[in-house]
């Protein structure tokens, strides 16, 4: 049903690929979502995501003055190293270290300008300083919001499981960083469902949202919600956990030949996405150029 529109908006839908660095070593990779509105560099993408890129430089910086400190201690004493630790609250999973790498977007960034909406989870963002563009197309938003409607087939798309693998840990220089060995990509992933129900943020705010039957995955935040010909509807930007009440406990059940006790409290996964309109809103107010279709 939507393999036509998948290929039409993976034309302006890109990844966002970040690598962390505990204290205590960890390296952990992750992923999120955002699309292009035009051709002139601009996208958006849910304001969490958008919080990462100012998030990394203030990490990074804190580290690098945690390094200076650290190498200048006078002596090998653990006492003054814990100190130290303490002072710049740096527990084992604190994370130290924050990187983040936009794929197949423009030959080079010089700048990105965030700007943040102040009630929704909402962003854009504004590229600078490339001389190509590698994305071939941009979203069209629906013109006419009153054609969504409870039941109505949608699907969202982003970058959930991220599956690349060019970073490393370079020892010398304490450092994490992107490499040109491994894999640099991670798989697209659709996902799609019904139109539930609509969120308001406020009684005199209006629609803001729209619920989909299923769950938007960790990693999908910043993805466009659409329709059979690839017209955007909204952006995914959270999950919510809907109690069913079909509550077990101590149930008796049979598994592999074994008699046994479960419990369980079931929840629904709903999927919720700002509403076209809000963004297209937004991007009036920051006087920034999208086109809309009928359908």
């Amino acid at each position: 049903m939507f393999q036509d529109a998948i290929e039409k908006v993976l034309q302006f839908t890109r990844p966002l690929h970040s690598i962390s660095r505990t204290y205590g070593g960890l390296i952990l990779p992750g992923s999120s979502t955002f699309f292009f509105v035009n051709g002139e560099g601009v996208a958006v993408t849910c304001r969490h995501v958008a919080e990462m890129i100012p998030a990394a430089e203030n990490i990074n910086q804190h580290y690098q003055r945690f390094k200076v400190e650290r190498n200048n201690l006078s002596g090998p004493g653990k006492k003054q190293l814990q100190a130290l630790e303490q002072r710049y609250q740096y527990l084992p999973e604190s994370t130290i270290q924050l990187k983040n790498n936009f794929l197949n977007c423009f030959d080079t960034i010089r700048e990105i300008a965030c700007h943040t909406h102040p009630t929704l989870d909402l962003a854009i963002l504004e590229f600078k300083g490339f001389n190509k563009v590698f994305y071939t197309s941009h979203a069209r938003f629906l013109k006419d919001s009153t054609k969504i409607k409870q039941g109505m087939s949608l699907c969202r798309i982003g970058y959930p499981f991220p599956e690349f693998s060019n970073f490393r840990y370079n020892q010398e220089m304490d450092d994490i960083e992107w490499t040109n060995t491994g894999n640099p990509n991670s798989p697209s992933f659709p996902m799609d469902g019904i139109v539930t129900r609509f969120v308001a943020n406020s009684p005199n705010d209006g629609i803001s949202g729209i619920e989909m039957s299923t769950p938007g995955l960790r990693g999908q935040s910043g993805g466009p919600l659409f329709d059979t010909n690839g017209v955007v509807y909204g952006m995914q930007y959270a999950t919510n956990h809907l109690h069913l009440g079909f509550d077990l406990h101590g149930h008796d059940i049979i598994s592999n030949g074994k008699r046994m006790k479960v419990s369980n409290n079931p929840f629904l996964h709903v999927g919720l996405c700002v509403h076209a309109d809000k963004i297209k809103a937004f991007l009036r107010e920051k006087n920034i150029r999208f086109s809309e279709a009928d359908h």
